[in-house]
């Protein structure tokens, strides 16, 4: 399965958005769960399916996967994506719009998605402030906004296509 093309028309300007303005302009994208918030049961996306991975020692404080199609050359796995809000199934698909980046030292950035309906439900801020703290100081973990965001996913998808690498290998990254 392939994630959709990002639209032709950008979102927002990259560096126009911050993570705390109202999710929505960027695009639409969807994923696969792979880790859902709240347990420590991990699972990965393997082939076009859903299999578990290992029992991790702390749990998740977001929903964590991946947008299969897609390549991060950092890690050389789909790019990795974080859902706020409510906890979501593993292996469920989730269609939200771009809302930032967690931007990593290492190239290793995750994709931040806001849930449909959940905009604005008083829970964004505890979870990306538990989000940066999953990380540990020296992945130097900062929040980006949409317009950084998409900014980097079509850098990332201009050269998978350059090198005819669109289809991702792998499940997705540790987040540590």
């Amino acid at each position: 399965m392939s994630t959709p093309p990002l639209p032709p028309q950008p979102g927002t300007p990259p560096g126009e958005s911050r993570l705390g303005e109202p999710p929505g302009s960027g695009p639409l994208l969807r994923g696969v769960v792979e880790w859902r918030r709240g347990e420590r049961r991990r699972w990965v996306w393997r082939a076009g399916e859903i299999e578990f991975l290992r029992e991790e020692a702390f749990a998740a404080p977001v929903n964590y996967g991946c947008l299969p199609g897609t390549l991060n050359p950092a890690d050389d796995a789909e790019v990795d994506a974080v859902w706020l809000g409510a906890p979501r199934a593993p292996g469920e698909w989730v269609e939200a719009r771009l809302s930032g980046l967690l931007h990593l030292a290492d190239g290793d950035h995750k994709l931040v998605f806001v849930l449909p309906g959940e905009e604005g439900a008083g829970v964004e801020e505890a979870e990306r402030q538990a989000l940066l703290a999953w990380f540990p100081p020296e992945r130097g973990a900062r929040l980006l906004g949409a317009g950084e965001a998409e900014a980097w996913l079509r850098g990332l998808m201009g050269v998978a296509e350059g090198e005819a690498a669109i289809g991702g290998r792998g499940g997705g990254a540790a987040p540590t």
